[in-house]
């Protein structure tokens, strides 16, 4: 499935948007937390999203890498109520179920969108 930015202003969670899902932790499936997401594209029943964080891994971006986790700043956005800058993981792909999702964020700029995805393509495959 081949991200795109589609964000509508229909109330429903669209490719392009940052919306908030649970989501699961990478070592405890069965445990997660609400977080921030952004949505790249609907595989089948299911919600294709990266997700983001408002902790800066700039200072730790080696650390980061070594552990296998890569980021990229996004800025910020009305997806934070504290309007903290935000960054997005590159190379873990979300599957979530599109009742899970909620449409409490905004639209990246196109072209910040598609400088996510292609630096995502470094990471994983779509």
């Amino acid at each position: 499935m081949e991200p795109t930015f589609a964000p509508e202003t229909d109330g429903l969670p669209d490719p392009g948007e940052v919306c908030w899902a649970w989501v699961p932790y990478e070592e405890d499936a069965s445990q997660g937390k609400d977080r921030p997401v952004l949505l790249l594209a609907l595989d089948g029943d299911e919600w294709l999203a990266l997700q983001l964080t408002s902790s800066d891994h700039d200072l730790d971006a080696e650390q980061e890498a070594s552990e296998g986790r890569f980021w990229m700043d996004i800025g910020t956005g009305s997806w934070d109520s504290q309007g903290r800058p935000s960054e997005v993981r590159l190379n873990r792909l979300l599957r979530l179920d599109p009742e899970s999702v909620r449409r409490e964020g905004a639209a990246l700029d196109p072209e910040l969108f598609a400088a996510v995805v292609e630096a995502a393509r470094g990471h994983i495959s779509f």
